[in-house]
């Protein structure tokens, strides 16, 4: 089991949580700031099947491939290993 923690601009979060959610990946959505000057961040979690990764990460790339703001980064991505986890 995986955990993906995507950080990412407000203006790309609602693209990005759409096409994942589409292809059937389950996600929580946080408000975060962070930065020089505290612009507002998305920060995705996915928790996913270790085979999984790959597919959720390749449409993170496709949907950020399309923003052009020269020098800016588009996100941030985590991929951490999960030892336990329980849906209570």
């Amino acid at each position: 089991m995986k955990l993906v923690i995507l950080i990412l601009g407000d203006g790309e979060a609602d693209e990005i949580a759409s096409k994942l959610i589409e292809a059937g990946f389950r996600l929580t959505r946080l408000a975060s700031s962070g930065g020089f000057l505290r612009r507002g961040n998305t920060t995705l979690l996915l928790g996913m099947p270790a085979e999984k990764v790959d597919e959720a990460l390749g449409l993170m790339r496709a949907a950020l491939a399309s923003v052009t703001d020269p020098g800016s980064r588009r996100g941030t991505a985590f991929v951490l290993d999960v030892a336990h986890y329980e849906q209570l």
